[in-house]
């Protein structure tokens, strides 16, 4: 009877091992997929889903700064730059391209030659 009972709690051991050890696999499994190289996982970051806005994390950081949360460094990124307001569309980019004089483009490719 012990040899039966010593097996049953050995099964059940392994069954708590075996789920312990794979529910944080299993969590993170939406974005991160296990490959057979050296890296082991691939990060596929389109599967993320967030469930913060980009606001509410920047609160959280600066909150953690002010709080002295935070390493040096990990919240030192600069801010921000000025939104220089929405670009061209291909099709203006390329209208332009076509439309520009000679000495327009002699200066274009001398800047970008460096020349």
């Amino acid at each position: 009877m012990t040899q039966r009972s010593h097996s049953i709690s050995s099964m059940i051991a392994a069954v708590a091992a075996a789920a312990a050890l794979g529910l944080p696999g299993m969590a993170s499994a939406e974005y991160l997929h296990p490959t057979s190289d050296e890296v082991g996982v691939v990060v596929h970051a389109d599967h993320f889903k967030s469930e913060k806005t980009r606001a509410q994390v920047r609160a959280e950081a600066e909150a953690a700064v002010q709080q002295g949360l935070l390493n040096f460094g990990e919240g030192s990124y600069p801010p921000p730059g000025p939104s220089a307001g929405p670009g061209k569309t291909r099709e203006e980019v390329v209208r332009e391209l076509l439309s520009e004089t000679p000495a327009e483009r002699n200066a274009r490719m001398q800047l970008y030659s460096g020349g």
